[in-house]
């Protein structure tokens, strides 16, 4: 699994979590990441859409409506 699946499953697992809890969760899975890794990764997954960060808290990001689906699909 890479980077970005592991800090998928750690909020997945933990629902709502800070980044020492991240950082904790993936300790105990056995996956020591550093500081910028996990700082860089979860600024990508927000970027992405697939993490939403509110006051340094992450949580996954809420699914959108099924017209944003069919824009993807069909938009310009």
């Amino acid at each position: 699994m890479d980077r970005k699946g592991w800090v998928m499953r750690a909020v997945e697992a933990l629902r709502f979590a800070t980044f020492k809890e991240i950082q904790r969760y993936l300790d105990e899975e056995g996956e020591a990441f550093s500081k910028k890794e996990l700082e860089d990764t979860l600024k990508a997954l927000v970027a992405e859409g697939r993490l939403e960060e509110k006051e340094g808290t992450y949580r996954l990001a809420r699914k959108k409506g099924g017209g944003e689906a069919f824009e993807k699909l069909f938009g310009d």
